[in-house]
Protein backbone atom coordinates (compact mmCIF):
# COMPACT_ATOMS: atom_id res chain seq x y z
CA UNK A 1 0.00 0.00 0.00
CA UNK A 2 0.99 3.21 -1.19
CA UNK A 3 1.19 5.96 2.23
CA UNK A 4 0.42 9.07 1.44
CA UNK A 5 2.35 11.87 0.31
CA UNK A 6 5.55 9.69 -0.13
CA UNK A 7 6.99 7.82 -3.01
CA UNK A 8 8.29 4.33 -3.45
CA UNK A 9 10.03 2.41 -5.47
CA UNK A 10 8.04 1.10 -8.33
CA UNK A 11 10.06 -2.62 -9.04
CA UNK A 12 13.17 -4.04 -7.75
CA UNK A 13 13.84 -5.86 -4.36
CA UNK A 14 13.29 -2.64 -2.78
CA UNK A 15 10.43 -1.67 -3.51
CA UNK A 16 7.80 0.15 -1.45
CA UNK A 17 10.78 2.04 0.15
CA UNK A 18 10.93 5.53 0.33
CA UNK A 19 13.55 6.94 -2.20
CA UNK A 20 16.97 8.00 -0.99
CA UNK A 21 16.87 11.88 0.63
CA UNK A 22 19.31 13.76 -1.88
CA UNK A 23 22.60 14.71 -0.76
CA UNK A 24 23.25 18.47 0.40
CA UNK A 25 25.43 20.82 -2.12
CA UNK A 26 28.77 20.72 -0.91
CA UNK A 27 30.04 24.43 0.87
CA UNK A 28 31.64 26.91 -2.21
CA UNK A 29 35.05 26.89 -0.65
CA UNK A 30 36.50 30.52 -2.12
CA UNK A 31 39.80 29.92 -2.94
CA UNK A 32 38.94 26.08 -4.14
CA UNK A 33 36.38 27.97 -6.42
CA UNK A 34 39.08 30.66 -7.54
CA UNK A 35 41.48 27.96 -8.39
CA UNK A 36 38.97 25.40 -10.45
CA UNK A 37 37.65 28.45 -12.38
CA UNK A 38 41.95 29.89 -13.07
CA UNK A 39 43.21 29.98 -16.51
CA UNK A 40 46.12 27.56 -17.15
CA UNK A 41 49.65 28.04 -16.44
CA UNK A 42 51.27 29.43 -18.87
CA UNK A 43 48.17 31.70 -19.34
CA UNK A 44 48.60 35.13 -18.77
CA UNK A 45 45.61 37.48 -19.37
CA UNK A 46 47.57 40.97 -19.34
CA UNK A 47 49.52 39.29 -22.71
CA UNK A 48 46.57 37.93 -24.37
CA UNK A 49 45.55 39.74 -27.93
CA UNK A 50 42.38 42.52 -27.79
CA UNK A 51 39.34 42.37 -29.46
CA UNK A 52 41.28 43.66 -32.32
CA UNK A 53 43.77 40.62 -32.25
CA UNK A 54 47.00 43.22 -30.98
CA UNK A 55 48.72 41.65 -27.98
CA UNK A 56 50.91 44.04 -26.09
CA UNK A 57 53.97 41.20 -26.98
CA UNK A 58 53.65 42.27 -30.55
CA UNK A 59 54.85 45.92 -30.24
CA UNK A 60 58.36 44.68 -28.66
CA UNK A 61 61.70 43.69 -30.20
CA UNK A 62 62.42 40.01 -31.22
CA UNK A 63 64.71 38.27 -28.94
CA UNK A 64 67.91 38.12 -29.34
CA UNK A 65 70.14 34.96 -31.08
CA UNK A 66 71.52 32.29 -28.75
CA UNK A 67 74.31 31.70 -30.86
CA UNK A 68 75.66 35.05 -31.83
CA UNK A 69 75.30 38.61 -30.45
CA UNK A 70 73.13 41.31 -31.97
CA UNK A 71 72.07 44.88 -31.75
CA UNK A 72 70.62 45.67 -28.39
CA UNK A 73 67.58 48.29 -27.58
CA UNK A 74 69.98 50.11 -25.51
CA UNK A 75 71.41 51.41 -28.36
CA UNK A 76 75.52 52.03 -29.24
CA UNK A 77 77.83 49.84 -27.97
CA UNK A 78 75.18 47.36 -26.44
CA UNK A 79 74.39 43.87 -27.67
CA UNK A 80 72.80 40.84 -26.41
CA UNK A 81 72.64 37.07 -26.45
CA UNK A 82 69.85 34.48 -25.69
CA UNK A 83 70.82 32.28 -23.19
CA UNK A 84 68.74 28.97 -23.04
CA UNK A 85 67.84 27.27 -19.36
CA UNK A 86 66.03 24.02 -18.43
CA UNK A 87 62.58 24.26 -19.02
CA UNK A 88 60.33 24.65 -15.91
CA UNK A 89 56.49 23.81 -15.90
CA UNK A 90 55.65 26.90 -18.31
CA UNK A 91 58.15 25.64 -20.68
CA UNK A 92 60.63 26.92 -22.50
CA UNK A 93 62.92 29.54 -20.00
CA UNK A 94 65.70 31.83 -21.15
CA UNK A 95 67.77 34.43 -20.09
CA UNK A 96 69.48 37.31 -21.66
CA UNK A 97 72.53 38.63 -21.18
CA UNK A 98 73.47 42.12 -22.47
CA UNK A 99 77.22 43.58 -23.16
CA UNK A 100 78.27 46.43 -23.57
CA UNK A 101 81.83 47.19 -26.20
CA UNK A 102 82.99 50.53 -26.04
CA UNK A 103 84.68 50.46 -29.72
CA UNK A 104 81.32 50.25 -30.93
CA UNK A 105 80.18 53.29 -29.23
CA UNK A 106 81.48 56.77 -30.90
CA UNK A 107 80.43 58.25 -27.56
CA UNK A 108 82.17 55.65 -25.12
CA UNK A 109 84.05 57.42 -22.48
CA UNK A 110 87.94 58.74 -23.28
CA UNK A 111 90.63 55.99 -22.88
CA UNK A 112 87.85 52.98 -22.41
CA UNK A 113 89.40 51.13 -25.55
CA UNK A 114 93.33 51.75 -24.51
CA UNK A 115 93.41 49.02 -22.43
CA UNK A 116 92.48 45.81 -21.40
CA UNK A 117 89.66 45.42 -18.72
CA UNK A 118 90.83 44.72 -15.33
CA UNK A 119 87.83 42.95 -13.68
CA UNK A 120 83.85 42.36 -15.34
CA UNK A 121 81.03 43.38 -13.96
CA UNK A 122 77.75 41.54 -14.08
CA UNK A 123 74.78 43.44 -13.94
CA UNK A 124 71.31 41.80 -12.06
CA UNK A 125 68.10 44.01 -12.28
CA UNK A 126 64.84 44.24 -9.72
CA UNK A 127 61.61 42.98 -9.39
CA UNK A 128 59.30 44.01 -12.56
CA UNK A 129 62.65 45.58 -13.89
CA UNK A 130 65.06 44.66 -16.52
CA UNK A 131 68.75 46.39 -17.62
CA UNK A 132 67.02 49.74 -19.07
CA UNK A 133 70.31 52.46 -18.07
CA UNK A 134 72.63 52.71 -20.93
CA UNK A 135 74.57 54.58 -18.83
CA UNK A 136 76.05 52.19 -16.47
CA UNK A 137 77.80 49.69 -19.28
CA UNK A 138 79.82 53.17 -20.72
CA UNK A 139 80.52 54.04 -16.50
CA UNK A 140 81.96 50.98 -16.24
CA UNK A 141 84.47 51.05 -19.22
CA UNK A 142 85.69 54.26 -18.14
CA UNK A 143 86.82 53.12 -14.75
CA UNK A 144 88.26 49.45 -16.22
CA UNK A 145 85.92 47.08 -15.89
CA UNK A 146 83.47 45.59 -18.66
CA UNK A 147 80.12 45.46 -18.63
CA UNK A 148 77.50 42.58 -18.55
CA UNK A 149 73.95 42.54 -17.25
CA UNK A 150 71.48 39.91 -17.25
CA UNK A 151 67.71 39.79 -17.74
CA UNK A 152 67.03 37.28 -15.28
CA UNK A 153 64.05 34.36 -16.07
CA UNK A 154 60.84 35.55 -16.93
CA UNK A 155 61.81 39.39 -17.08
CA UNK A 156 62.25 42.08 -20.10
CA UNK A 157 64.49 40.44 -22.80
CA UNK A 158 63.64 36.90 -21.46
CA UNK A 159 59.80 37.22 -20.89
CA UNK A 160 57.80 34.85 -23.15
CA UNK A 161 54.42 35.50 -23.84
CA UNK A 162 53.18 32.18 -22.13
CA UNK A 163 55.09 33.01 -18.63
CA UNK A 164 53.88 34.41 -15.85
CA UNK A 165 56.22 37.61 -15.40
CA UNK A 166 58.85 37.16 -12.71
CA UNK A 167 58.06 34.46 -11.40
CA UNK A 168 59.90 31.54 -9.36
CA UNK A 169 59.34 30.48 -6.11
CA UNK A 170 62.91 30.05 -4.90
CA UNK A 171 65.47 32.75 -5.45
CA UNK A 172 68.36 30.15 -5.80
CA UNK A 173 66.39 28.92 -9.34
CA UNK A 174 68.64 32.16 -10.47
CA UNK A 175 71.51 30.21 -9.52
CA UNK A 176 71.31 28.67 -12.84
CA UNK A 177 70.87 32.02 -14.80
CA UNK A 178 74.00 33.71 -13.52
CA UNK A 179 75.99 30.70 -14.18
CA UNK A 180 75.18 30.88 -18.01
CA UNK A 181 76.19 34.41 -18.18
CA UNK A 182 79.56 33.37 -15.93
CA UNK A 183 80.11 31.06 -18.55
CA UNK A 184 80.00 33.38 -21.58
CA UNK A 185 82.30 35.90 -19.54
CA UNK A 186 84.63 33.53 -18.85
CA UNK A 187 84.46 32.70 -22.35
CA UNK A 188 85.79 35.91 -23.74
CA UNK A 189 87.53 37.06 -20.87
CA UNK A 190 89.35 34.09 -19.66
CA UNK A 191 90.37 34.63 -16.01
CA UNK A 192 88.87 38.82 -14.93
CA UNK A 193 87.61 38.97 -11.92
CA UNK A 194 83.76 39.24 -11.74
CA UNK A 195 81.85 42.32 -10.11
CA UNK A 196 78.43 41.32 -8.94
CA UNK A 197 76.37 44.46 -9.39
CA UNK A 198 72.88 44.37 -8.42
CA UNK A 199 69.41 46.26 -7.80
CA UNK A 200 66.77 46.32 -5.23
CA UNK A 201 65.56 42.25 -5.37
CA UNK A 202 68.57 41.90 -6.97
CA UNK A 203 70.57 42.80 -4.51
CA UNK A 204 69.04 40.08 -2.65
CA UNK A 205 69.95 37.48 -5.03
CA UNK A 206 73.37 38.32 -5.67
CA UNK A 207 73.92 38.10 -2.05
CA UNK A 208 72.42 34.93 -1.75
CA UNK A 209 74.08 33.90 -4.31
CA UNK A 210 77.86 35.26 -3.06
CA UNK A 211 77.12 33.57 0.25
CA UNK A 212 76.14 30.21 -1.43
CA UNK A 213 79.05 30.62 -3.69
CA UNK A 214 82.41 31.94 -1.89
CA UNK A 215 84.81 32.80 -4.05
CA UNK A 216 83.09 33.02 -7.62
CA UNK A 217 82.63 37.18 -7.01
CA UNK A 218 85.56 39.68 -6.25
CA UNK A 219 83.09 42.35 -5.25
CA UNK A 220 79.48 43.50 -4.50
CA UNK A 221 78.36 46.60 -5.60
CA UNK A 222 74.04 46.34 -4.53
CA UNK A 223 72.01 49.97 -5.61
CA UNK A 224 69.54 50.11 -2.93
CA UNK A 225 69.02 46.29 -2.52
CA UNK A 226 66.25 44.85 -0.92
CA UNK A 227 66.97 43.23 2.12
CA UNK A 228 64.48 43.43 4.49
CA UNK A 229 60.39 43.44 4.42
CA UNK A 230 58.94 47.14 5.11
CA UNK A 231 58.71 47.45 9.21
CA UNK A 232 61.39 45.33 9.77
CA UNK A 233 61.78 41.99 11.69
CA UNK A 234 58.12 42.35 13.26
CA UNK A 235 56.49 42.67 9.71
CA UNK A 236 58.30 39.80 8.43
CA UNK A 237 58.08 37.40 11.38
CA UNK A 238 53.99 38.04 11.45
CA UNK A 239 53.49 38.09 7.26
CA UNK A 240 55.77 34.95 6.81
CA UNK A 241 53.59 32.06 8.25
CA UNK A 242 50.58 33.45 6.67
CA UNK A 243 52.43 33.80 2.95
CA UNK A 244 54.15 30.54 3.34
CA UNK A 245 51.09 28.56 3.90
CA UNK A 246 48.53 29.92 1.24
CA UNK A 247 52.09 29.71 -1.37
CA UNK A 248 51.79 26.12 -0.31
CA UNK A 249 48.19 25.60 -1.72
CA UNK A 250 47.81 28.67 -4.25
CA UNK A 251 51.65 29.44 -5.14
CA UNK A 252 50.48 31.15 -8.03
CA UNK A 253 47.44 33.24 -6.40
CA UNK A 254 48.10 37.38 -6.70
CA UNK A 255 47.99 39.25 -4.47
CA UNK A 256 46.30 42.65 -4.00
CA UNK A 257 48.74 44.80 -6.03
CA UNK A 258 50.21 47.76 -3.56
CA UNK A 259 51.94 49.97 -6.30
CA UNK A 260 50.13 53.31 -7.21
CA UNK A 261 52.60 53.53 -10.23
CA UNK A 262 54.21 56.64 -8.64
CA UNK A 263 57.97 55.00 -9.04
CA UNK A 264 56.95 54.51 -12.30
CA UNK A 265 56.28 57.96 -12.37
CA UNK A 266 59.57 59.27 -11.48
CA UNK A 267 61.71 57.53 -14.09
CA UNK A 268 58.92 57.30 -17.28
CA UNK A 269 60.09 59.23 -20.10
CA UNK A 270 56.22 59.29 -20.68
CA UNK A 271 55.73 61.07 -17.50
CA UNK A 272 58.08 62.86 -14.94
CA UNK A 273 61.48 60.94 -15.72
CA UNK A 274 63.92 60.79 -18.47
CA UNK A 275 64.07 56.93 -19.47
CA UNK A 276 62.24 55.40 -22.29
CA UNK A 277 60.78 52.25 -20.57
CA UNK A 278 59.38 49.37 -22.60
CA UNK A 279 55.77 49.17 -21.15
CA UNK A 280 56.07 45.11 -21.63
CA UNK A 281 59.15 44.66 -19.76
CA UNK A 282 58.51 47.34 -17.13
CA UNK A 283 54.90 48.16 -16.42
CA UNK A 284 52.76 50.94 -15.06
CA UNK A 285 52.08 49.21 -12.26
CA UNK A 286 54.12 46.26 -11.22
CA UNK A 287 54.01 42.35 -12.24
CA UNK A 288 51.24 40.95 -10.40
CA UNK A 289 52.91 39.72 -6.91
CA UNK A 290 51.83 35.95 -6.21
CA UNK A 291 52.04 34.14 -2.97
CA UNK A 292 54.80 31.71 -4.07
CA UNK A 293 57.02 34.59 -5.43
CA UNK A 294 56.86 36.69 -2.14
CA UNK A 295 57.46 33.13 -0.06
CA UNK A 296 60.83 33.20 -1.62
CA UNK A 297 61.45 36.79 -0.85
CA UNK A 298 60.52 36.25 3.05
CA UNK A 299 62.77 33.49 3.21
CA UNK A 300 66.00 35.05 1.60
CA UNK A 301 65.06 38.32 4.09
CA UNK A 302 64.92 35.87 6.83
CA UNK A 303 68.66 34.31 5.68
CA UNK A 304 70.01 38.26 5.67
CA UNK A 305 68.71 38.31 8.87
CA UNK A 306 70.52 35.56 10.57
CA UNK A 307 73.78 36.63 8.69
CA UNK A 308 75.59 35.96 5.83
CA UNK A 309 79.07 34.83 5.03
CA UNK A 310 79.90 36.86 1.77
CA UNK A 311 83.97 37.29 1.47
CA UNK A 312 84.63 40.22 -0.59
CA UNK A 313 84.09 43.80 -0.18
CA UNK A 314 80.30 45.09 -0.32
CA UNK A 315 79.60 48.83 -1.45
CA UNK A 316 75.78 49.40 -0.53
CA UNK A 317 74.14 52.83 -2.27
CA UNK A 318 71.20 53.53 -1.49
CA UNK A 319 69.10 57.02 -1.23
CA UNK A 320 69.20 59.54 1.74
CA UNK A 321 65.66 59.04 2.50
CA UNK A 322 62.52 57.54 2.39
CA UNK A 323 58.78 58.14 1.23
CA UNK A 324 56.47 56.00 1.32
CA UNK A 325 52.33 57.60 0.94
CA UNK A 326 49.22 56.56 -0.60
CA UNK A 327 49.01 59.96 -2.36
CA UNK A 328 51.23 61.42 -4.39
CA UNK A 329 53.85 63.67 -3.12
CA UNK A 330 56.71 66.31 -5.23
CA UNK A 331 59.73 65.03 -2.85
CA UNK A 332 58.63 61.18 -4.26
CA UNK A 333 61.32 62.67 -7.17
CA UNK A 334 63.95 62.68 -4.73
CA UNK A 335 63.54 59.73 -2.07
CA UNK A 336 63.29 56.20 -3.09
CA UNK A 337 59.30 55.02 -2.12
CA UNK A 338 60.02 51.22 -2.31
CA UNK A 339 62.42 50.03 0.58
CA UNK A 340 63.21 51.76 3.61
CA UNK A 341 66.91 52.88 3.18
CA UNK A 342 67.49 52.92 6.82
CA UNK A 343 66.61 49.47 7.29
CA UNK A 344 68.61 48.43 4.10
CA UNK A 345 72.10 50.27 5.56
CA UNK A 346 71.11 47.79 8.99
CA UNK A 347 70.61 44.59 7.24
CA UNK A 348 73.30 45.34 4.79
CA UNK A 349 76.12 45.22 7.82
CA UNK A 350 75.29 41.64 8.02
CA UNK A 351 75.98 40.48 4.34
CA UNK A 352 79.81 40.29 5.01
CA UNK A 353 82.60 41.92 7.12
CA UNK A 354 84.01 44.50 5.04
CA UNK A 355 80.74 46.82 4.33
CA UNK A 356 80.75 50.46 2.64
CA UNK A 357 77.66 52.15 2.40
CA UNK A 358 77.15 55.21 0.39
CA UNK A 359 74.34 57.68 0.98
CA UNK A 360 73.05 59.82 -1.85
CA UNK A 361 71.15 62.93 -1.54
CA UNK A 362 68.25 63.14 -3.65
CA UNK A 363 68.20 59.52 -5.22
CA UNK A 364 65.25 57.76 -5.78
CA UNK A 365 65.05 53.95 -5.62
CA UNK A 366 67.21 53.27 -8.30
CA UNK A 367 69.20 55.37 -7.50
CA UNK A 368 71.28 55.41 -11.22
CA UNK A 369 67.88 56.99 -12.82
CA UNK A 370 67.96 59.91 -10.31
CA UNK A 371 68.25 63.02 -11.85
CA UNK A 372 71.42 63.49 -13.54
CA UNK A 373 73.47 65.58 -11.04
CA UNK A 374 72.33 63.07 -8.68
CA UNK A 375 73.28 60.21 -10.20
CA UNK A 376 77.03 61.93 -10.97
CA UNK A 377 77.17 61.56 -7.17
CA UNK A 378 76.55 58.32 -6.97
CA UNK A 379 78.56 57.16 -9.95
CA UNK A 380 81.53 59.25 -8.37
CA UNK A 381 80.83 57.42 -5.13
CA UNK A 382 80.93 54.09 -6.86
CA UNK A 383 84.32 54.88 -8.64
CA UNK A 384 86.07 55.87 -5.25
CA UNK A 385 85.28 52.90 -3.80
CA UNK A 386 86.67 50.80 -6.62
CA UNK A 387 89.62 52.37 -6.26
CA UNK A 388 90.42 51.25 -3.44
CA UNK A 389 88.66 47.76 -3.55
CA UNK A 390 88.53 46.29 -6.96
CA UNK A 391 91.19 44.83 -8.81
Amino acid sequence: MRLPGRAVRSTGPLAGLPPRPALPALPTIPALAALAAAPPRGFVPEHQPDADGVSPFDAIPAPPPTDAWAPDVLGSGHEARTLPLADDFEGEVVATLVRYRAELDPAAPEGATDAEPRYAVVYLHGWSDYLLNPEIGPFWAGVGGVFYGVDLRKYGRSLRRYQTPGYIDDLATYDEDIEAALDVVEEEHPGLPVVLMAHSTGGLTASLWADRFPGRAAALVLVAPWLETQGSTLVRSVSTPVVTEVAKAFPLRVMPNVDLGFYNRTISDAHDGEWPIVGVWRPEHSFPVRYGWLAAILRGHGRVAQGLAVDVPVLVVRSARTLISPMWDDAMASSDIVIDVDVVAQRALRIAPTVTVATVEGALHDVLLSRPAVRARAYAEIAHWGRAYLP
